[in-house]
């Protein structure tokens, strides 16, 4: 079986390169049944892309707000079937670029091809998984992710020899992930130089993806600096730190968009 339909990503990307801004937030919280809500929320703001995070017990590649996330949604109930069972709505209420975020024991226990096919009925996008080696990404996600048209965005580093970017970066759909610094999520002590410095030998490479950076990214100052340097930015720990604390998540969210976003549209007039 071959699906034969443009990806939303690949769509985004076409027909816009800068100042692209993804929103992380983890599935089933801070309620079970918040996910779609939060998303109809975003689908009303100029969020360009959406990340939803696979609660799972052992992110290794994420800082404590978003660990605590997960171990909330973990305890609300939330798993991979309730998760799509949930998603089989998504479509009705947001046309966004849309990818999951997990890690690949979830995957697996889940069952791999099981994992692709349902993620193409939910309309999901593309995938990330931080800790997929390349070797298994090519035997087996590789055929799956082309069969169920499901892009599989993999992660770089400002520590990835060249050589290894280039091969990643063959390998990558949709986008390239590069995390700001050898760090986990919600490291808010980067600043512009790690941003401008240590990461344009990476964004000035002659790649085929679209480069988005990602963890320390916590508002709008961040989101320039990256979005200097790469495609767009990826805000992930301030964002389900405000879905923690919010009481009225109707007003608030928006509010955190605008205030990552405004400022770009104004030096872009």
């Amino acid at each position: 079986m071959k699906i034969n339909m443009q990806n939303r990503i690949d769509h985004l990307f076409e027909r816009k390169q800068k100042n692209i801004l993804s929103i992380f937030l983890t599935a089933g919280y801070p309620n079970l049944t918040d996910t779609l809500p939060i998303i109809k929320i975003l689908d009303t703001t100029e969020v360009d892309l959406l990340e939803i995070g696979i609660p799972f017990s052992d992110p290794i590649a994420d800082g404590p707000i978003i660990q605590q996330s997960s171990m909330t949604a973990l305890n609300n109930g939330t798993t991979l079937k309730v998760m799509f069972e949930q998603l089989k709505d998504l479509r009705k209420i947001t046309q966004l670029p849309i990818l999951l975020m997990g890690y690949l024991n979830s995957v697996m226990q889940y069952g791999v091809e099981p994992f692709y096919k349902n993620c193409h009925e939910s309309g999901i996008d593309g995938v990330i998984l931080p800790d997929l080696p390349l070797d298994e990404f090519d035997t087996v996600h590789k055929p799956l992710s082309e069969k169920y048209n499901i892009k599989v965005a993999l992660i770089i580093s400002p520590l990835t020899p060249v050589s290894r970017i280039k091969a990643i970066d063959e390998r990558s759909s949709g986008f390239l992930y590069l995390v700001s610094s050898n760090s986990t999520t919600g490291n808010f002590k980067t600043n512009t130089i790690n941003l401008n410095e240590s990461l344009k030998h990476i964004t000035s490479l002659p790649l085929k993806n679209k480069i988005l950076i990602g963890f320390g990214i916590k508002g709008q100052k961040e989101f320039s600096e990256a979005c200097e340097v790469a495609n767009g930015a990826i805000i992930g720990s301030s964002f389900v730190n405000l879905l923690g604390n919010s009481t009225d998540l109707q007003k608030d969210i928006p509010e955190f968009i605008s205030k990552i976003k405004e400022p770009i549209k104004t030096i872009q007039s």
